[in-house]
């Protein structure tokens, strides 16, 4: 959560916000026991009286006017920084959120998104171009990072000097509280003797009112009211300086924990990818291995079924192997036929021969008697 803002303080409660240790209000009583004694002997009307009058309205001016001159070395670097561009607080809070700007558009679930695991396709186009855009980024990354650590060392330095600056003004402070504590004190004493010689010395009473008494009083709240405005530029200060904390433990969060942050995630978006496409070729490789199983497995189912079905039928059909026969009985029969007509044949060409043959012997018989 932020700090609250500094809020008002009223001059009649500024003296109960610094304290006066208690040996120190002993001697701020001698001082102003000491500064009463010296006007009631003397005569109002005489200069030395007036002296006095003029060193009670002086009191605390040189304090007074330190604290404001701390308010305007406060005031003086705000101004300066306005001419110059802003301070350090401005340009730190201006460089982290334009690293914020910088990591979101880096972000690799703008690149990638949620639903699809890096939202990918074989090549990876999409998230290519993301590490792509990250390496071009990584120049106006390291400029902005140094931009965070020049800031940080101003912010460091600028709390330096609010410190001493702090210190300083603490210790006007505690000058205006004893001051303011004198006057209080003079007030009362003051009044009292008012009240005492009211009705044995009315001009002696009205000369105390009017130059003494007046001027206490404008003085107590001339003092009252500085002590309320240096409490509030101290607690002013101390905002800043607890703000100026904060930027610096935002800068060194920036600068580890942010950008470590950026860069596993760019890490891991990219070993992501490359796990995405090993997943991508082991499914695509288990695919074609199950429609290569699939396919075998169809293959067997219908070979295997032909296989025993042409196993428990004939090799051929009956129908054909009776007309196969058939036609072997034919033949045989043929050939038994043709055997017995041959037979015939034959023998009456056997007959015709031995008629013949014994006609030719006959012939070669004759043919032959010459010789004898």
């Amino acid at each position: 959560m932020p700090p609250e803002p500094v809020a008002a303080v009223a001059p009649e409660t500024a003296d109960e916000k610094v304290p006066i240790a208690p040996e120190r209000t002993a001697e701020l009583d001698q001082v102003a026991g000491a500064y009463m004694a010296r006007i009631t002997s003397l005569d109002v009307n005489s200069p030395e009286f007036a002296t006095a009058c003029d060193e009670l309205r002086a009191i605390g001016d040189e304090e007074m006017r330190a604290s404001a001159q701390t308010s305007n070395r406060l005031l003086d670097a705000p101004v300066r920084a306005m001419k110059g561009g802003g301070t350090a607080t401005t340009k730190v809070a201006g460089t982290l959120t334009e690293l914020r700007r910088t990591v979101e558009d880096l972000d690799p679930a703008q690149a990638t998104g949620a639903k699809k695991l890096l939202g990918l396709i074989p090549f990876g186009d999409k998230l290519r171009d993301y590490f792509r855009r990250f390496e071009s980024a990584q120049s106006h990354l390291d400029a902005i990072v140094k931009a965070l650590y020049d800031g940080k060392d101003e912010l460091l330095a600028d709390n330096v000097a609010l410190e001493n600056e702090r210190r300083n003004l603490w210790d006007s402070m505690g000058r205006l509280r004893e001051y303011a504590y004198i006057a209080a004190a003079l007030d009362a004493a003051v009044e009292a003797e008012i009240a005492k010689v009211s009705v044995t010395d009315p001009q002696r009473a009205t000369k105390l009112r009017d130059e003494v008494l007046f001027y206490v009083r404008q003085k107590h709240t001339d003092l009252l009211t500085q002590l309320a405005v240096c409490i509030q530029g101290y607690l002013a200060i101390d905002l800043v300086k607890r703000n100026n904390v904060e930027l610096i433990k935002g800068v060194d969060r920036a600068t580890t924990t942010t950008l470590t942050a950026l860069r596993t995630a760019v890490i891991v978006a990219q070993a992501l990818t490359n796990q995405r496409l090993v997943l991508d070729q082991i499914t695509a490789l288990n695919t074609t291995t199950e429609k290569m199983i699939t396919s075998t497995s169809k293959l067997l189912a219908e070979q295997g079924t032909e296989i025993h079905a042409q196993a428990a039928s004939a090799m051929v059909s009956i129908d054909t192997l009776k007309a196969a026969f058939a036609d072997v009985y034919a033949a045989m029969d043929a050939v038994d036929t043709y055997k017995a007509a041959a037979l015939d044949s034959m023998a009456q060409t056997v007959s015709s021969l031995e008629t013949e043959v014994a006609a030719a012997r006959q012939y070669l018989d004759r043919s032959g008697q010459p010789d004898q």
